[in-house]
């Protein structure tokens, strides 16, 4: 199956991770989601080159397990609430391999929109159409460049403006400009009536000054996904977004952790400084 499907670019290189670790947690008996496609998405990518682990990429490897596990069950309760109040419309900003159009029990008449790089939406659709996986709601993939002027083609898919949306944003802005994140929650915010939800993540702005410190030539070893970096969220996130249009709650990872009742291993703490957004447009 590896030899026909498009080569990933290297951001949608990491879709590959997140979607090896939310396939590992779905096998914890203890899961906080169950996420069935994510090890096809994996096998049919094909072996990949695994860099020695030492202690560092262990501990590297724990806090990008359990900020993805989180920051995935966070979006879940945060995307299925906001359509039990009243929003129909569903936009996943750098879709990924995201599976929740498949593995979500969605209401009646929910359309999720899915925005994502032409080769990143084909190499999904390739697996999704070999798996014979069926949405559990009306999936619309949308290929567009977020850097890029991404609304003309949600609306030719039939996105309306003004009515009650939920959008997410997970792993997302870390890969864009700040110019292109204060773009796209502008645009979020004038594309969505009162009520709408706006869920994000944001990065540690500790973690990516550490990295250039630590890298001054600007390259990363392989495997390292803060290298793909460009920005990471505003210090000030509830202000950021308010002067944008969104009423917004912040939440750390350990706090969301143990709501769900789980206990993190204080190596998987080195999330620290990354954010779980919550916002509402009023």
């Amino acid at each position: 199956m590896t030899a026909d499907l498009p080569v990933l670019p290297a951001v949608g290189l990491t879709a590959l991770g997140v979607a090896a670790l939310r396939a590992a947690e779905t096998e914890r008996p203890e899961r906080l989601f169950a996420d069935p496609l994510a090890a096809a998405f994996v096998r049919a990518a094909g072996p990949r080159d695994h860099a020695t682990v030492d202690a560092r990429r262990r501990r590297r490897r724990a806090s990008l397990a359990a900020w993805v596990v989180v920051r995935t069950r966070f979006l879940d309760d945060l995307v299925l609430d906001a359509c039990a109040r009243g929003c129909c419309q569903v936009v996943i900003l750098g879709a990924g391999l995201d599976a929740r159009a498949f593995r979500l029990v969605w209401p009646d008449k929910v359309r999720v929109f899915e925005i994502d790089l032409p080769e990143v939406l084909e190499f999904k659709e390739q697996v999704v159409r070999a798996e014979g996986w069926r949405p559990s709601c009306e999936r619309i993939p949308v290929p567009a460049d977020l850097a890029g002027n991404w609304t003309p083609p949600l609306d030719e898919q039939g996105f309306e403006a003004g009515r009650k949306v939920a959008w997410l944003a997970e792993g997302l802005l870390a890969y864009l400009s700040p110019e292109a994140s204060d773009s796209l929650v502008v645009r979020a915010a004038e594309r969505s009536a009162l009520g709408s939800r706006l869920g994000l993540t944001l990065a540690s702005s500790h973690r990516l000054q550490a990295w250039r410190e630590a890298h001054p030539e600007g390259a990363g070893e392989p495997g390292d996904y803060v290298a793909l970096w460009r920005s990471a969220g505003a210090e000030q996130a509830v202000e950021w977004l308010a002067s944008h249009g969104w009423h917004a709650e912040v939440f750390d990872i350990a706090e969301r952790a143990a709501s769900y009742g789980r206990r993190l291993d204080p190596d998987a703490v080195g999330a620290g400084g990354a954010r779980l957004v919550d916002a509402e447009r009023r």
